[in-house]
C-alpha cells in the first residue's frame, strides 16, 4: 500500500496536533502541517501532497481564498482539498461543494476515524 502524504492547513495548532495524531496512528500516512493559508500554498507547491484538509474559518486568508489560490496554480489544481469546519448547515456543506472542492468534514470530528472519512470522500 502507497503511503499517502496528507497537509493539513489550520490555524489551530490544536487541531493539527489532533489530526496528525489520528492519521499516522491509524493510517500510518505522512502529515504536512501549515498554519496560514499562504504557508500552506508554499507547502503545497513544494511537497505535492496526494490532499489537502483545508480549515475555512482562518485569519487573514480563509479557507475558501486558500482553495481558490490552490486551484489559481497548475501544481496544485489537481490537489484534492476537503474542507474542515464548525460551520455544519446542509446550505453552507452544498456552497462549499459547488466551490469544487472534494468534500466537507465537520468539526468536531473523531480524529481517529478521519483517515477513514478521507478515504471514503477520496476513493482510496
Amino acid at each position: 500500500m502507497t503511503t499517502r502524504r496528507i497537509l493539513i492547513i489550520d490555524d489551530e495548532e490544536t487541531i493539527q496536533t489532533v489530526v496528525q495524531f489520528g492519521i499516522k496512528m491509524t493510517a500510518g500516512w505522512d502529515v504536512l502541517t501549515a498554519s496560514s493559508g499562504s504557508k500552506g500554498i508554499q507547502t503545497a507547491q513544494t511537497e505535492q501532497p496526494d490532499a489537502i484538509l483545508l480549515d475555512v474559518m482562518m485569519p487573514e486568508m480563509d479557507g475558501i481564498a486558500t482553495f481558490k489560490a490552490l486551484q489559481s496554480y497548475p501544481e496544485t489544481e489537481q490537489i484534492p482539498v476537503i474542507l474542515l469546519t464548525a460551520k455544519a448547515q446542509a446550505a453552507e456543506k452544498r456552497q462549499f461543494n459547488d466551490l469544487g472542492v472534494s468534500g466537507v468534514i465537520t468539526k468536531p470530528f473523531n480524529s481517529l476515524d478521519l483517515p477513514d472519512q478521507i478515504a471514503r470522500i477520496l476513493h482510496w
